[in-house]
């Protein structure tokens, strides 16, 4: 019985040893722009917060003055600067969540940002490597990420029919409505799939 349990101790150390740990920042803007079409991936990580009933986001200056969640199962953590600058905050959070990570540990940065790309409260996985497609907080990401490798989680907030500048940011930064920002919740059960199957590779 002693051996039957000394394996089952390491075959559960071996599981634990070989998950992948994650930091999932969510990009956006701060007051007056809070609950804006830009900032769904707040939305999205405060609705994952409460499904996994994590503690209420806290201020820490060690993670880039950004707010942070930990939980047994993944980090949380949210951009507090404009979107067009938050690269600044996401690398200083990256780089204090691997040095806490310790000598052998896997960990994975990902970020979950709004996507015009893609209908109201669809979910798109990317390698953060590929092209920004005029995202201003992913070209921040990248410039101050240095090429350093992470997956991008794009929760779509459709778009409008205009292409002219302007009226995309009017678009944006516009408050959502109740029903857009229930979709876009909506979409947490999906992030989170995708989030628990990082952890496994």
């Amino acid at each position: 019985m002693s051996d039957i349990l000394g394996t089952q101790q390491q075959q559960t150390a071996q599981t634990e040893m070989a998950q992948t740990r994650l930091l999932v920042c969510s990009i956006g803007n701060p007051a007056p722009y809070l609950n804006t079409l830009h900032s769904a991936g707040h939305t999205v990580l405060n609705s994952l917060a409460s499904t996994l009933s994590y503690p209420s986001f806290q201020k820490s200056k060690a993670y880039g003055n950004g707010l942070i969640s930990e939980g047994s199962d993944f980090t949380l953590w949210q951009s507090s600067s404009l979107m067009n600058i938050s690269g600044k905050g996401v690398a200083k959070a990256w780089q204090q969540f691997q040095k806490e990570g310790g000598t052998g540990n896997r960990c994975r940065l990902v970020v979950v940002h709004d996507e015009l790309q893609l209908g109201l409260g669809q979910v798109k996985i990317k390698d953060g490597k590929m092209s920004p497609a005029g995202h201003n907080g992913l070209k921040s990401i990248r410039d101050m990420l240095g090429g350093q490798s992470y997956t991008r989680i794009g929760v779509g907030i459709g778009r409008p029919e205009s292409r002219e500048p302007n009226d995309v940011a009017a678009y944006v930064l516009r408050k959502m409505t109740s029903g857009e920002k229930t979709v876009i919740e909506n979409s947490v059960g999906r992030v989170e799939m995708e989030l628990r199957r990082m952890t496994q590779g």
